[in-house]
């Protein structure tokens, strides 16, 4: 498939790509029943809760989820049953497509859209199971309504978590594809029009249209969805229409996923250039039969006839432990016979040293990986498990513009934050009810404290409590922090890359109390630009930019309140991109709280230096375990996430506290609250609304949402 940035440059996206651009998505946040990107006009997502009425159903959109090759996909439920349902939203935008290849399109679309066994039985031969094809007559719009597999995850994306298969892997995604291939290929199948049709070929399989759902046991399957025969009605005219694909292709292309898993990448890693199956050092050399067969699937050895082929081929191949024990020639075996026993006593010896050498360092490897989720282990595992929970109706509070107020409006798990926790233990009868309060004094933001003190509130969350009395208890629940960042444009040089992707504490301080107004006073590297630093509005956020960056020294204070604008967060990055857009280099700087500043691509996130220490980063590049630099694409929001260990050193953040009172006399309402928050449950929900977690989660519990911890 063509790039993205190839599609829709109808539309003046400061990114070249509006399908996966993030601003579509703000635009639906920000502005009520928006219908459009505020930057270039392209449809905007749709919002929450908003209705698609078909044939079979209506359906209700409970979140966003992002977007998979050709479209946009969202979660849902079908109104009638309330059963999950994924819906996947195809664009005809009106600049790319005119009125006639729209409507061609549409009717296609019904016609094609799915696909199912045209004698009616169901049988799982793990193809997502598509229930209708529904066209939005007026609009710009067709949605597919497809069953949703359970903790299920892209192939691209499953490579990017978790790096390279084994060859066993490999060749058990090659058994489960070939055996729907085969499926596909011969079956006598029917189409929403009612045609049949014997066989179809897939056209579109590559890491991104296969799903793995990984079990508990580390067993997976492995489903195909978006098949070429819809999918490519989304292709702009501009793009060439593929011919239609042959079952060889098929397998290529199954061929060509396999080699991508078994190299544990796409790409060179010298060149950045695609991987080349040609190249054979590109390969791994542990299963040379594995190897051979996928050289055949990709038709750089003889092919196969047909999938069916293919896969008793497959079956057939000698395990890969006795590929390379098994083809020594009579000259080897005569030399053998000849070597001398010591030499060999002596190589056993040497082998033996070398495995234990090996056998210790992966050994010492694990207990250091197993080491560093030991207090994750001791969590407890979810809120129903929280003892002595009290009974009654609780109230606590926070600021009004803080970080807490912020994030318990966030959707998370097809609900709200706030919501989730108001009830957390549904078999107890404790609510707990947030009110925020606003300080008389934003410079001086502890209203939340003294209502709890005062016994108006029961608790309060907060990260200011350097002044709170000894009658006050508090307890760390995550960490929150600001980032500080910079106009970032993919495209062109910019000053996230000329600074190298830093800058220290004392620079910050200087920029914001006016003793630096010109990116050349940093280094003469920098364009000689003016420079505009600009604050956020949540008075918390500034209250700890002060704490650590000016140190609450009193002159720098009333330097920064003199020469520092405040501006919302959302309508910084909407600055810095109206300036891109005009051809314009922002000179602009500014910080906010991560939940505010880390999914998003107008601004890049600097990493920060301390004194003499290292500049760090907190944001890491997913696929390789690496912090970011300015050549990541940061619109790929799923490519990386905030590295928990690193973050715990990172000079601009701090943690959020769940402050009380240790008066005995009042029930322990925040104490409680506390308790649940730092649950796994706890931790995996404020991880997914833009806070940091206490202690390093394992993998496999972000990698599938906290699934594991309902």
């Amino acid at each position: 498939m063509p790039s993205f940035e190839s599609f829709y440059q109808e539309y003046p996206c400061s990114y070249n790509s509006p399908l996966t651009c993030d601003r579509p998505f703000q635009t639906a946040q920000q502005i009520k029943g928006a219908k459009f990107c505020l930057e270039c006009g392209f449809p905007a997502t749709l919002p929450q809760q908003a209705e698609i009425k078909g044939n079979q159903g209506t359906y209700q959109i409970a979140s966003f989820v992002g977007v998979r090759g050709l479209g946009r996909l969202y979660s849902g439920i079908q109104l009638k049953d309330k059963q999950p349902v994924i819906i996947k939203e195809y664009l005809l935008p009106n600049r790319s497509f005119n009125e006639s290849e729209t409507q061609k399109r549409k009717e296609t679309f019904k016609q094609v859209g799915g696909v199912s066994l045209a004698d009616s039985r169901i049988q799982n031969f793990r193809l997502v199971e598509t229930k209708e094809a529904i066209t939005d007559e007026k609009g710009e719009r067709c949605y597919l309504i497809t069953k949703g597999v359970e903790a299920s995850q892209t192939l691209g994306k499953y490579l990017i978590e978790k790096g390279a298969m084994t060859s066993i892997e490999v060749r058990e995604v090659l058994n489960q594809g070939l055996q729907t291939l085969q499926f596909l290929h011969t079956q006598k199948l029917r189409f929403p029009s009612n045609q049949t049709q014997l066989g179809i070929t897939h056209g579109n399989i590559n890491l991104d249209s296969t799903l793995i759902k990984v079990e508990n046991n580390q067993k997976f399957s492995i489903y195909f969805c978006d098949l070429a025969i819809w999918e490519n009605l989304f292709l702009p005219p501009i793009i060439a229409q593929p011919a239609p694909a042959r079952p060889e292709q098929d397998l290529e292309s199954l061929g060509l996923v396999a080699f991508s898993l078994w190299a544990g990448r796409t790409t060179n890693l010298s060149s950045n250039q695609p991987l080349n199956p040609r190249d054979n050092q590109q390969w791994p050399d542990s299963d040379s039969h594995l190897k051979q067969f996928i050289y055949r699937l990709i038709g750089l050895e003889t092919r196969f006839d047909s999938a069916e082929a293919a896969r008793q081929a497959l079956l057939k191949l000698p395990k890969e432990d006795q590929g390379k024990s098994s083809a020594r020639s009579p000259a080897s075996q005569e030399i053998e016979k000849r070597f001398p026993i010591r030499l060999i006593l002596l190589l056993i010896l040497a082998l033996l040293l070398l495995g234990g050498g090996i056998w210790y360092w992966l050994w010492s490897k694990k207990t250091d990986s197993s080491n560093q989720y030991i207090q994750w282990s001791k969590l407890v595992r979810n809120f129903s498990e929280v003892p002595n929970v009290p009974s009654g109706q609780f109230t606590y509070t926070g600021e009004k513009d803080s970080t807490w107020s912020y994030i318990l409006t966030q959707p998370v798990d097809n609900n709200h934050l706030g919501d989730l926790l108001t009830r957390p233990k549904s078999d107890a009868t404790a609510t707990f009810n947030y009110e925020s309060v606003l300080s008389s004094n934003i410079d001086n933001p502890i209203k939340s404290i003294e209502e709890v003190q005062t016994s108006k509130k029961d608790f309060a969350i907060t990260s200011l409590v350097d002044n709170i009395t000894d009658k006050l208890a508090k307890k760390p629940v995550a960490y929150d922090g600001l980032l500080v960042f910079v106009a970032f444009n993919k495209r062109d040089s910019n000053l996230a890359s000329a600074l190298g992707g830093e800058i220290s504490l004392e620079q910050l301080r200087q920029i914001y109390t006016g003793k630096i107004t010109n990116w050349q006073q940093i280094s003469p590297k920098l364009p000689n630009l003016t420079l505009i630093p600009l604050a956020p509005t949540e008075p918390e956020a500034i209250s700890k930019f002060q704490e650590i960056v000016l140190k609450n020294a009193p002159q720098d204070e009333a330097l920064f309140k003199a020469n520092v604008t405040k501006l919302d967060t959302t309508k910084t990055q909407n600055q810095i991109r109206s300036e891109t857009l005009k051809g314009r280099t922002p000179g602009i700087i500014s910080f906010g709280i991560i939940n505010k500043t880390w999914t998003q691509c107008t601004g890049y996130p600097l990493a920060i230096v301390d004194g003499n220490k290292s500049a760090i980063q907190p944001l890491f590049q997913r696929r390789d375990r690496r912090s970011i630099n300015p050549s990541d694409d940061l619109c790929q929001h799923d490519d990386y996430y905030v590295d928990v260990t690193t973050f715990q050193s990172y000079p601009l953040g701090y943690p959020i506290f769940v402050v009380y009172p240790k008066d005995s006399s009042r029930l322990p309402g925040g104490s409680t609250f506390a308790q649940m928050l730092t649950t796994r449950q706890g931790q995996c929900l404020l991880s997914k609304v833009g806070l940091v977690a206490l202690q390093p989660m394992p993998d496999d519990i972000n990698s599938y949402a906290c699934k594991s911890v309902p």
